[in-house]
């Protein structure tokens, strides 16, 4: 292990990480609020602990390991959850406690959308634009975005992205140079954020909310300026734009790169994983909306149209925006919601949960264990389109099936140890490992009744989830250690 240049590369991240606590003055300047002192003081603070742990460092230059990438994205990630915390830690609006500091911080980093604050619409704005900006840090992972810096300064940024992105295939790069790779990402990142936030705008949203909506919008996390969410507006048309972003944010963004460089969408047509994404969400909608309208829930049809179409792909893609209490919709509505939050976005996405691609691994092998039963001496392979899949790789999918069903489990019963019902505890859970927000039961509004226990347990719930399991579980195993 490379303490040295794990060390320096912690300190050139929370260098940058500490800029982010700019932005946020300004917008509180702009609305003339009184007290800016909490970003001023986190900036400072975070800069403070950035340099002191990069000067000692900064002329070591050596390659980055496999190693070193998975101890610092957890190490920073953590360090992010708790940095991110400061300055709603020391703002006087909210008056909140540490952990609740933290949670709100790792909700947001990890684009989880878990929210315990109430009263939103009363908050200054400098704090309300901060949480939104936390979540389109998180989106594309702050990591990616500093693997296009880190080649400047003498440091390979290969190990950081294969830890950081998100999906069971990692070693494919869209550029030959993975700190172009990280660039092009961003670039379409930061292309559908300012089109979101400008077709919001048009929509009617004034502009501090047309980008604060189009940062949480884009990165799939769910947390909004108001109470009532997207519903605040009580607008189909931002509904439908909502709908439209959403959707395209929990596509692989391979496929935008591809797409956008081929001036072509044939692309997305070709992709089995894509495919599957519009079947699921459009197979989940529309069980919504007829069921809303076989219960006459709504008074008419229009209505259980869009709050059926909207609930569906909000929930289902793990965004957490929403425009009712789909939590409180009677018979298996909210729990089919819930569990298609487990299935989330594509792979390489903004969203969470296990992803579809994996879904549909699973669905292959498991019929193909079928056809065996019948045929026991056929070979079938299992195959996406029409490129079949290496063995290593449907292992690697039951694996990380298998550590999320144990990990899920653990949290789950501890949780549940700690004083919450059996559908909060169940629910909290796969709201924050899905990276989804919203729950059932006493997690359906908010998390503020929650105890402080349950709070720790459940970031990490969220950590393990946006990190996909394995990064973390693998700093747990004594081989990693061993020279």
């Amino acid at each position: 292990m490379q303490a040295g240049i794990i060390l320096k590369i912690l300190g050139i991240l929370l260098t940058i990480f500490s800029t982010t606590m700019l932005p946020p003055v300004l917008v509180g300047w702009l609305y003339g609020e009184a007290s800016l002192l909490p970003f001023l003081n986190a900036f400072a603070i975070l800069l403070s602990v950035g340099l002191l742990l990069w000067m000692p460092l900064r002329c070591v230059r050596r390659e980055l390991r496999l190693k070193d990438g998975f101890v610092v994205v957890f190490l920073f990630w953590v360090g992010l959850g708790l940095s991110g915390a400061l300055p709603l830690y020391l703002s006087p609006e909210p008056s909140i406690s540490v952990t609740d500091a933290v949670f709100e911080s790792m909700s947001g980093l990890t684009t989880t959308g878990a929210t315990l604050l109430v009263g939103l619409d009363e908050l200054p704005k400098s704090i309300l634009f901060y949480r939104q900006q936390l979540q389109w840090l998180g989106g594309m992972g702050i990591i990616v975005l500093a693997v296009a810096i880190l080649p400047m300064l003498g440091v390979g940024g290969m190990q950081l992205y294969r830890a950081e992105t998100p999906g069971p295939v990692k070693d494919n790069k869209l550029t030959p140079r993975i700190a172009e790779t990280a660039k092009a990402l961003w670039y379409i990142y930061l292309g559908l954020t300012v089109a979101c936030a400008t077709a919001y705008w048009m929509a009617g949203m004034n502009t501090f909310d047309a980008i604060s909506h189009s940062f949480a919008t884009v990165s799939l996390g769910g947390f909004s300026p108001y109470d009532a969410s997207i519903g605040h507006f009580e607008s189909p048309l931002i509904e439908v734009i909502a709908v439209v972003f959403i959707l395209i944010g929990g596509v692989n963004f391979s496929l935008h790169f591809l797409s956008w460089r081929s001036l072509s969408l044939a692309h997305y047509l070709k992709d089995a994983e894509f495919r599957a994404y519009l079947l699921v969400l459009g197979t989940v909608a529309t069980i919504t909306v007829a069921y809303l309208t076989l219960t006459s829930i709504y008074d008419d049809f229009w209505t259980a149209l869009h709050n059926g179409i909207f609930q569906a792909v909000s929930v289902g893609t793990t965004a957490g925006f929403t425009t009712a209490s789909f939590h409180e919709w009677p018979g298996f509505l909210p729990v089919l919601l819930l569990f298609a939050s487990f299935i989330g976005g594509c792979a390489f996405s903004t969203g969470g949960g296990i992803k579809v691609i994996r879904v549909l691994l699973l669905f292959k092998q498991g019929s193909r264990e079928v056809m065996r039963l019948i045929h026991p001496s056929a070979q079938i392979a299992v195959k996406i389109g029409r490129k079949p899949l290496q063995d290593r790789v449907i292992d690697a999918v039951w694996g990380f099936f298998s550590a999320y069903v144990a990990t899920f489990a653990v949290i789950m019963l501890a949780l549940l140890a700690s004083g919450l019902d059996q559908i909060s505890a169940f629910s909290a859970v796969a709201a924050c490992m899905n990276n989804l927000g919203p729950g059932l039961g006493q997690v359906g509004a908010n998390y503020a009744d929650v105890n402080d226990f349950a709070k720790w347990m459940l970031c990490l719930a969220m950590l393990m989830g946006r990190l996909e399991i394995f990064t973390v579980l693998v700093l747990l195993t004594p081989a990693f250690w061993r020279r």
